[in-house]
């Protein structure tokens, strides 16, 4: 799965530095996260960053976009060889 962002963020950028995959970026109106680039933190820490460190919680797994740990896994290990 990947993480998205909620209308309620607030553009504080707390997550986009957060991302060990750079999956973050600013949108308009809101950050959007990539897909294709997010694993939830699988591979780098044992929860999504961006969750914790947002003010607003505001970031939420995107339940349409499932997969499993070890896809996440092979994800991470792709954008990081």
């Amino acid at each position: 799965m990947a993480m998205k962002v909620l209308e309620d963020c607030i553009n504080c950028a707390a997550c986009e530095s957060e991302c060990p995959n750079t999956a973050i970026h600013a949108g308009d109106p809101v950050f959007v996260i990539d897909a294709a680039r997010c694993t939830e933190c699988v591979g780098a820490h044992d929860t999504p960053r961006c969750v914790s460190v947002c003010p607003v919680d505001c970031i939420i797994v995107d339940a349409s976009l499932a997969e499993s740990k070890e896809q996440l896994q092979a994800r991470y290990a792709q954008l990081h060889s």
